[in-house]
């Protein structure tokens, strides 16, 4: 190994051990902890200028607790879409898609796009959370085609390590970095299509999903209207890797938690979704209303709303969906009478279709050659090291 690349890795490892002090992993806080610090980052703003300078250290902590920068040099890569397998259903089409988020590495997933013609259509980012094969479950499947009905062409794709997504284990020290960053390429794609306005570009998802929605959000204005489900916390920053393995939260100048990140969001329209049996139990009470003032200073109290389903638990279901629907509906300009409704969503127009079905590699359309496989491999190219 030449010597200044053998320097460059040395250097970037001590980097990564040095930063493990100042990671907020899991339940950081207690509950009443997340309160009075709450109370303590609403003491340093009172005002919008004040807000937005917070929000700027807030911002920049995230891009550079991630080494955003590892990533920045493939910004203008090419995607080299592949798109296969297209199927007409009833009222929406499903597309099997992989798009090169950086040379060697793909984001794997599917595309749902409305039946009826029109030169432009809104976009939904749809992540997930964690389950190895949760891009094929019946509700990511629901979701997606009941939002294509509606009028919005919505990518749906694998978490790093799951489903397809296998070149590299989940758990790998950099996920929560790749995952954005495959986030990002997603936006990059949607917004490359010409049949796509780039005014209505809305991105959703329940848990580590959720993560992913108020990070990419936070980072990136180009998201334009913003749901996480069953996510946002004062006291709890994500218990994966892939959520709080690197140092978004915390420097040695700053503090912050997932509320403020989510509230990075405002002006722009912004769902939470909570529970009443996890993390996001407080929401109303907590986090909410911080997020109100902070929407409040641009005037934009209408644009953020909490759904509190106290009497259900950690999932995206039907209820969560419907709100959901409701409020995508609403600020992307989608067509909501067409999905069937009596006195309630009927999504059983859906036709839910097996792994084999929705698979962008297989012997007939093989994962490509210049695929790099494997933690190492990955790191290696992006010349970082563990």
């Amino acid at each position: 190994m030449k010597p200044l690349l053998l320097l460059a890795l040395l250097c970037f490892s001590f980097s990564l051990h040095a930063q493990d002090n100042m990671l907020c992993v899991g339940n950081y806080w207690t509950e009443d902890e997340a309160n009075l610090m709450l109370k303590k980052f609403a003491a340093e703003w009172d005002d919008l200028a004040s807000w937005e300078k917070r929000a700027d250290m807030i911002r920049e902590g995230i891009l550079q607790g991630m080494q955003w920068d590892k990533m920045d040099r493939f910004k203008d890569a090419p995607l080299n879409p592949i798109i296969h397998s297209s199927r007409e259903m009833d009222g929406y089409i499903v597309e099997n898609i992989a798009i090169e988020s950086f040379p060697g590495f793909f984001v794997t997933g599917n595309l749902y796009r409305p039946l009826h013609k029109q030169d432009k259509y809104a976009a939904v980012l749809s992540p997930h959370g964690h389950l190895s094969d949760k891009r094929f479950t019946d509700y990511i499947q629901i979701r997606a085609a009941a939002l294509a009905r509606m009028g919005a062409i919505v990518f749906a794709y694998d978490m790093v390590g799951y489903a397809e997504s296998t070149q590299v284990t989940h758990h790998m020290p950099i996920a929560l970095l790749l995952q954005s960053w495959n986030s990002k390429r997603v936006l990059d794609y949607l917004l490359s299509r010409p049949d796509v306005d780039p005014e209505r570009i809305g991105m959703t998802g329940g848990s580590g999903g959720g993560t992913q929605t108020f990070i990419l959000t936070a980072i990136d204005d180009r998201v334009k209207v913003s749901a996480p489900v069953v996510q946002v916390s004062a006291h709890f920053f994500g218990g994966c890797v892939c959520e709080s393995g690197m140092p978004v939260h915390k420097s040695a100048h700053h503090q912050t938690n997932n509320v403020e990140i989510a509230a990075l969001c405002a002006p722009r329209p912004l769902l939470l979704i909570s529970d009443g049996n996890d993390w996001t139990r407080n929401t109303p009470r907590i986090e909410y209303p911080y997020i109100q003032k902070v929407f409040a200073l641009y005037n934009a109290e209408h644009k953020v709303e909490n759904i509190h389903l106290p009497l259900e638990r950690h999932d995206y279901g039907y209820s969560k969906r419907s709100a959901a629907y409701n409020f995508l509906a609403h600020h992307l300009k989608l067509n909501s009478r067409a999905v069937p409704y009596n006195e309630g969503y009927k999504e059983d127009f859906v036709r839910i279709l097996s792994r084999n079905d929705l698979s962008v590699f297989n012997e007939e359309h093989p994962r490509p050659e210049n695929a790099l496989m494997g933690d190492d491999a990955v790191m290696a190219f992006l010349g970082m090291q563990p």
